[in-house]
């Protein structure tokens, strides 16, 4: 049975840092590309970062690019998010997910992902 939980979130004012993390058991981890989802209040889960099952490749939504960079420790079972100058807009339940298939790149769509987390708060106040 996967497991993947996430931990890291947190209230922080706006322009602060803040560094998910995700610890995956019950899967083969090196063999799965990873992602970041995001839903805001009000709003349908959105993409944010993914990154390939090796982490040669690294994907990012226009919107978080330049700001969170996306990683993983291969040997911990582990896929962190560091996200800087965070914004007002940032504010959103953060989940972690593993590919549906093994030696994935790291896609943009919902539907590429087969188990998620159950989410962690990230709060920006202003």
């Amino acid at each position: 049975q996967v497991e993947l939980v996430e931990s890291g979130g947190g209230l922080v004012q706006t322009g602060d840092s803040l560094r998910l993390s995700c610890t995956a058991s019950g899967l083969t981890f090196p063999w799965y590309a990873m992602g970041w989802f995001r839903q805001a209040p009000g709003k349908e889960r959105e993409f944010a970062a993914a990154i390939s099952y090796n982490g040669g490749e690294r994907n990012y939504a226009d919107s978080v690019k330049g700001r969170f960079t996306i990683s993983r420790d291969n040997t911990k079972n582990m896929v962190y998010l560091e996200m800087n100058s965070l914004k007002s807009d940032d504010t959103a339940v953060y989940y972690c997910a593993a590919d549906r298939f093994r030696f994935g790149v790291g896609g943009s769509r919902y539907s590429e992902y087969a188990h998620w987390g159950q989410g962690t708060q990230v709060t920006v106040s202003s």
